[in-house]
């Protein structure tokens, strides 16, 4: 098998890049100042939420991995920088990009139009839908999420998701309980602190997986189709230009459908979180 550097560089000539950017040709005349100082330093930093699984998990070692984290590791190989993951809460990911914590942000976002107001976003590489995960199939089964907005109903979502703005706009009657992160949210509703967890939809089918004693059970099809992106700083046209390219080069390689093969395809990653 073709190593990743071998197939992203195969990818590249193919498409009629004749420089990679590591070369002194990318280094002269550069207007960026974002990607010159990241390519001086030789890191690339990736602002990551290791709480969403597949996408981005710990492993029982204290790894990080996931198709998210397979993504960022192919682009630092293709810039040929070492990738240096900061680990912070969801709601941190974006202020990451835009305090310069970290170059590029990554961890099922989905790019809206008001997180694009902040910062800039490539892609999409991903798209999914925003889910519902409970006990009982009184909600799971439901068709228009418009029944779910009653009063007595208590649903928690991630703070500052799309799935928190969801609650609040279509299920406005309904409380919205806001946690930290997934694996919260998750233990709510198996201990019937909430009637549901709004979120991802692989999210809410790896959580049926990884707790099949719960009762658990989630929607067949998504209430929404969400986009997911790589958040970039505003101020680096010639950084977001770079991952763009990069990300439609793993597409052309053919790496993008073996990331999803090997973390969307079935839950036999599991046991590297067990």
């Amino acid at each position: 098998m073709r190593s990743l550097s071998g197939l992203l560089l195969a990818a590249l000539v193919l498409a009629g890049c004749h420089s990679l950017p590591g070369s002194s040709s990318a280094h002269a005349g550069a207007s960026d100042p974002r990607l010159s100082a990241i390519l001086e330093s030789g890191v690339l930093r990736v602002a990551v939420s290791p709480d969403r699984p597949p996408l981005a998990l710990k492993t029982g070692q204290g790894a990080t991995v996931g198709f998210d984290v397979d993504i960022v590791r192919a682009l630092a190989t293709a810039m040929n920088l070492e990738l240096r993951l900061e680990e912070v809460p969801f709601a941190e990911l974006i202020p990451s990009v835009q305090s310069g914590r970290a170059d590029l942000a990554i961890s099922a976002m989905t790019m809206t139009p008001e997180r694009n107001a902040r910062v800039a976003f490539a892609g999409p590489y991903f798209v999914s839908g925003m889910s519902v995960l409970a006990k009982s199939r009184a909600i799971t089964d439901v068709g228009n999420p418009s029944a779910l907005d009653l009063p007595e109903r208590k649903y928690a979502a991630v703070v500052s998701s799309t799935s928190a703005q969801f609650i609040a706009d279509v299920l406005p009657r309904a409380q919205l309980i806001t946690v930290a992160d997934y694996d919260a949210g998750i233990q709510m509703v198996i201990d019937g602190k909430a009637d549901a967890l709004f979120a991802d939809h692989l999210v809410c089918s790896v959580a049926v997986w990884r707790h099949p004693d719960a009762g658990l059970s989630t929607l067949a099809t998504p209430f929404t189709v969400e986009p997911f992106g790589i958040a970039v700083p505003p101020d680096a046209p010639l950084l977001l230009n770079l991952v763009q390219n990069y990300l439609a080069t793993l597409d052309h390689a053919g790496l993008l459908a073996q990331f999803k093969a090997k973390w969307l395809a079935d839950g036999r990653w599991l046991a590297e979180v067990r």
